[in-house]
């Protein structure tokens, strides 16, 4: 027999409280048969249905299970790479608080949403770093995403190239090392246009790697104006104010060319509910198999033996002491 919880000191609390009193009881018989008549045995019955049905409730307390009831399970997953733009224009407020700190907070609700996959951040400007790599912690996640700020990289314009690249290696990657799954994710967030050279060909890459791209566009039509590190928001060349708007074009065609779909972050429009529910409908891979414990706690056997016992000793009455 194999229990669920340790034999712990409530349990010991009980016996003894339940042994104390019943000590108490039976100096008080010894006491009273010096002058009344006590039937020692029938006292003696009661201790032993009372102590018996006592320790039936304290072993279905600690969840009593039989037999070795082994099943093997498989672990079934998602790689999702994310891409943060961190561009200056990701610090435009025309998204409350601001466009990154928004992103910031959806991204934590994908982390949370998709706690059996493993998930990547890379951040990006005109170059692109791993912020945290593949991984199934979700705090370390949280924590990276916390920290993404726009002078974590250098701000050269927006570039998707890089990006895309360092996620299809580490995604290429790290799927060598566990199994080769084919549920690969690349989420890609961003708010403007894409100014690089080998875009193009790293979405061929990613088609041929069948790996599903999603694209995020953070920001609205109107626009606003980029606040920078220094208090004073950018200014062009001529010295006016630069004004900064959600370009979601290159982010459509993008997602259109992979097979993927764009989703969009506006001050009156969010699809993150969307997307989460679009990357749901991706069958995960097996990543690993594992046996489990699947016995079931039998507690209820005991504990129903235990109270047609305490019913006998309420309903049968024996006469202990004879007048």
């Amino acid at each position: 027999m194999n229990f669920l919880k340790p034999f712990g000191s409530f349990e010991i609390i009980i016996i003894l409280c339940f042994i104390t009193l019943y000590s108490i009881y039976f100096v008080r018989l010894v006491k009273i048969n010096k002058k009344i008549k006590v039937n020692k045995s029938k006292a003696f019955y009661k201790f032993i249905l009372r102590s018996t049905y006592l320790s039936l409730m304290i072993i279905a307390l600690l969840g009593p299970s039989f037999g070795e009831n082994k099943e093997e399970i498989d672990l079934v997953g998602k790689d999702i790479m994310i891409l943060v733009d961190l561009s200056e224009s990701m610090n435009a407020n025309d998204v409350k608080p601001s466009r990154l700190e928004k992103v910031k907070f959806e991204m934590k609700k994908v982390i949370d949403e998709f706690s059996s996959d493993r998930i990547g951040i890379i951040m990006f400007s005109g170059e692109a770093f791993v912020q945290c790599p593949m991984t199934y912690d979700k705090n370390a996640l949280n924590l990276f995403t916390e920290t993404l700020n726009t002078g974590l990289v250098p701000n050269t314009g927006t570039d998707f190239g890089p990006p895309l690249e360092l996620s299809l290696s580490k995604l290429n990657n790290e799927n060598a090392e566990s199994n080769e799954l084919s549920s690969k994710i690349i989420l890609l967030i961003s708010d403007g246009e894409d100014f690089g050279d080998n875009t193009k060909e790293s979405l061929e890459k990613i088609v041929d790697s069948n790996i599903k791209l999603f694209t995020v566009g953070i920001g609205s039509e109107k626009g606003s104006k980029i606040l920078l590190t220094n208090g004073d928001y950018k200014r062009d060349k001529e010295g006016k104010e630069v004004i900064t708007k959600l370009d979601p074009i290159s982010l459509k065609e993008s997602a259109k060319e992979t097979g993927g779909r764009y989703f969009e972050i506006t001050n009156t429009n969010n699809q993150i509910d969307e997307l989460i529910y679009e990357i749901n409908n991706i069958k995960g891979e097996v990543i690993e198999s594992k046996i489990i414990d699947v016995t079931e706690n039998k507690y209820f056997y005991f504990l129903l033996t235990a109270l047609i016992l305490m019913i006998i000793d309420f309903t049968i009455n024996l006469k202990i002491i004879r007048i």
